[in-house]
């Protein structure tokens, strides 16, 4: 029998990144103890306001269909947001809503590209955005992202990679897996790079609550002199610990998104009324579990670093966001998913392999900040005597 060409561009691009988080969880299943460090879940529930005006919502019969670009009440609420955040007037025209970040950024993509174009993404990159690109028919090319410059893309990597296919300048700020944030200097030269060669820039911001004490969000879309090529995506996953309501968006200018309506509408016609009522509520006031989340985060990355950088040649990158930092694990000479079977089988410690997320990331692994304190520091403790195995180092 005959497929679609999209079967073969993705064909492996599936599951098989996830093999160590996928394994931890049957031996979890199995009773075995694990430390799971793998995904990105909120460490705490989804605030119970929330939750109760979901219920208030489908009590008051909030239960049928919706439109295509999403309630009206949520997409006041975000255009109002934005209208904040930018300093100028955004219109509910401008939104879009849709079931989490993941399926708003393909969407987008869906919009904006197709067979033949080419999105510059940076490397590493989430696991995830090799398939949303190569899902259109467009090729992925990847900006490497440097641990010298902090991991955060540099125009001029970007620059020296541009054709004439270029259609799409894909960021991530804050960034997973890195946590590094593009600072409005970086976003002022990609800008540049992007009106001198007439490319969009999707920028994924799921992360932006999530900023460290210290660090300062910066977005292409709050930019006025780039408003006109910049779409974003985002939802309360992270923000509001709320992963399982997949409720998300995108913004951009209006003749974008009257050009992605009915790409959207041929997948999911409007969202859920009780869900939209619920993140109306949720981006309108200032997060209650947000802040907490970022400092926990903070703390841990920094317990990580502090127990294991430089200790038996390990190498901790400190993020600036986000709910992972990176770990420089070559000195074993194992490759990033060698390390993470290994410590998995020996340790009982659950880690993304960095090949997972790209080339850069080669000979390093991504550990989740979201479990407890006490369990970070068992995870350190069992990763130092692992990399000690491994060099044959004795106490």
């Amino acid at each position: 029998m005959r497929y679609a060409a999209i079967t073969e561009r993705l064909a492996h691009l599936g599951g098989a990144k996830w093999e160590v988080h996928a394994r931890a969880k049957a031996m979890q299943a199995a009773g075995i103890p694990v430390i799971q460090l793998t995904i990105g879940e909120p460490d705490v529930a989804t605030p119970a306001a929330l939750i109760a005006e979901a219920q208030r919502s489908m009590r008051a019969g909030r239960l049928g269909y919706s439109n295509g670009r999403g309630e009206l009440a949520l997409l006041e609420a975000l255009a109002a947001r934005y209208t904040v955040r930018t300093g100028r007037p955004i219109s509910t025209e401008q939104i879009a809503c849709l079931p989490g970040t993941q399926t708003a950024l393909y969407t987008v993509l869906l919009t904006l590209t197709g067979p033949g174009d080419e999105v510059l993404v940076g490397d590493p990159l989430y696991a995830t955005y090799e398939g949303l690109i190569a899902s259109t028919g467009a090729t992925v090319v990847r900006v490497p992202l440097r641990a010298e410059n902090g991991f955060r893309m540099q125009a001029e990597d970007v620059a020296a990679l541009i054709t004439p296919q270029s259609r799409v300048l894909f960021l991530n700020t804050p960034h997973n897996p890195t946590g590094a944030i593009l600072t409005t200097e970086d976003i002022a030269a990609l800008g540049d790079l992007a009106k001198q060669h007439d490319l969009w820039i999707v920028s994924d911001e799921v992360y932006e609550e999530l900023v460290f004490q210290g660090g300062q969000f910066a977005s292409p879309f709050d930019n006025a002199d780039l408003a006109d090529r910049v779409v974003v995506a985002a939802s309360i996953s992270k923000s509001h610990a709320a992963p399982g309501f997949r409720s998300g968006w995108c913004v951009g200018p209006e003749e974008f998104s009257a050009r992605l309506l009915p790409v959207s509408e041929t997948m999911l016609f409007g969202n859920q009324p009780f869900i939209a009522d619920m993140t109306a509520m949720a981006v309108s006031q200032t997060s209650e579990v947000a802040r907490g989340m970022a400092e926990r985060f903070a703390r841990r990355a920094g317990m990580i670093y502090q127990r294991l950088n430089g200790v038996h040649g390990l190498r901790v990158h400190r993020p600036d966001a986000g709910m992972f930092t990176v770990i420089d694990v070559n000195v074993t000479q194992l490759s990033g998913e060698a390390f993470a079977g290994a410590l998995l089988a020996e340790e009982k410690v659950a880690v993304m392999p960095g090949e997972s997320f790209g080339a850069a990331l080669a000979g390093w692994i991504r550990v989740s900040l979201t479990q407890d304190d006490s369990q970070i520091a068992e995870a350190c403790d069992r990763i130092i005597r692992f990399t000690a195995r491994k060099q044959g180092i004795t106490a």
